[in-house]
């Protein structure tokens, strides 16, 4: 009696174990886990990016200023809704498991909220340049540059989520790694 005892007393401790996810490590959520989530979700956006940054590269900057007013402006709207992906990205991706995880993502979403607003602002301020006056546009333009290059030195955050072990798995997932833009430079969607 006392060895069916023994082993249902035995058999129930293994049972509360596996239940409360003691003893096994099937179940850990590991970093290369949390890194697959987010890329497998940031691969569309990374690949809508570089188009988008392919359009700005690829307009001519002495080309006619409603062309150039048209590709920026889609630019900066699809850029703006590539950030604003990636942040729910981050967010949906939960906190990898490492020293400061959950800070790395907060971090890293909220920088590309903040980008997100940016790019929109430069759709406004693009689409109100006037494109009758070449020189007027043209003066126009620096301002819209200049903000551009301060959303692009805006990733300290992602920078630090880049670096160590989060880093380490993101740049082993297909999602994560660079892509080449369309040829148009436009977007499929």
């Amino acid at each position: 009696m006392n060895k069916k005892l023994a082993v249902a007393l035995s058999g129930g401790a293994v049972l509360v174990l596996a239940l409360s996810g003691c003893g096994g490590d099937e179940d850990k959520f590991t970093v290369d886990d949390w890194a697959k989530k987010y890329c497998d979700a940031a691969k569309p956006q990374i690949k809508k990016q570089a188009d988008a940054e392919q359009l700005i590269r690829s307009t001519a900057s002495d080309g006619k200023p409603a062309a150039i007013q048209a590709a920026d402006s889609k630019a900066f709207q699809d850029l703006s809704d590539v950030n604003k992906a990636l942040a729910t990205a981050f967010r949906d991706s939960g906190t990898p498991p490492v020293d400061n995880g959950e800070q790395l993502v907060t971090d890293a979403a909220a920088e590309l909220d903040t980008n997100s607003a940016s790019y929109l602002d430069l759709k406004k301020q693009i689409d109100a340049l006037d494109t009758a006056d070449q020189q007027k546009f043209a003066d126009g333009l620096q301002p819209v540059a200049d903000g551009l290059a301060k959303i692009e030195q805006n990733q300290s955050a992602r920078n630090k989520l880049r670096s160590g072990e989060t880093g380490n798995a993101m740049a082993k997932q297909p999602g994560c790694k660079p892509v080449t833009p369309s040829p148009s430079g436009g977007s499929s969607s």
